[in-house]
């Protein structure tokens, strides 16, 4: 039997792309998808993303959302503690594995495998050491859409915040920056592509700087009303 695997969801779009790279296997099914979110502001941690745009997220890719609140601020003690429950929750239902879109950050890696031993969950990394440049090019080339959410200005200018990841953009980054962010240097939303059964549509709004980094308000455009503009990015 195929094993039942959780996967880490930051709503980006390295995360979409390990769900089309975990679904080509026989051997494991996703079973759901793992988000952080600041309980605050109720956005995707770092990527800043309203809640209402990741709840529409998982529908799109037809699977159940478990979504981890943290305080604001969250202690590393806080977030571990948030996180284990998770998993012990998870794991008594039968999941058995967590996957994460990490690509090449040794210490981000060690740090997971550290954190899940001792589980009964396996970590499992389906994008790792993938050439980022050839990973971030065949994401466009088969249809992956997403916009940047959020990015750091010290490494990418602030104009890129809300610029859709694309062929243009990758041709337009600085030539230190790595083509899928995996440095930190920017964060995106995904929104459509082969892992979707149908596309979000999403629109940038109001583009912001707070605490060291730039923000693009990403806005849901149907006809349902957004929440407001005057939530705090965090």
């Amino acid at each position: 039997m195929p094993k039942k695997t959780l996967l880490s969801w930051s709503s980006g779009k390295d995360s979409a792309w390990a769900l089309q790279v975990l679904r080509r296997r026989i051997d494991l099914e996703v079973v759901g998808l793992v988000t952080t979110l600041n309980e605050v502001h109720q956005r995707v941690a770092i990527h800043g993303v309203r809640r209402q745009l990741l709840e529409r997220q998982a529908e799109a890719v037809g699977l159940p959302l478990h979504i981890v609140d943290l305080p604001s601020p969250c202690s590393n003690d806080e977030y571990e503690c948030a996180m284990r429950s998770l998993i012990s929750e998870t794991r008594d239902s039968g999941v058995e594995c967590m996957a994460f879109g990490d690509l090449f950050l040794e210490d981000i890696r060690r740090y997971r495998e550290e954190k899940m031993a001792g589980t009964g969950m396996a970590p499992l990394f389906p994008l790792w050491k993938m050439d980022t440049r050839l990973l971030a090019n065949e994401m466009i080339s088969q249809g992956l859409r997403a916009y940047v959410s959020c990015l750091d200005p010290k490494t990418v200018p602030a104009g890129f915040a809300g610029r859709e990841f694309d062929h243009e953009l990758l041709r337009s980054l600085p030539p230190d920056v790595d083509p899928c962010g995996e440095n930190g240097e920017f964060h995106t939303f995904a929104f459509d592509g082969p892992m979707f059964a149908q596309p979000l549509r999403i629109a940038p709004g109001e583009v912001v700087e707070r605490d060291g980094f730039v923000y693009a308000d990403l806005l849901l455009q149907n006809r349902e009303r957004p929440e407001s503009n005057t939530q705090e990015l965090s």
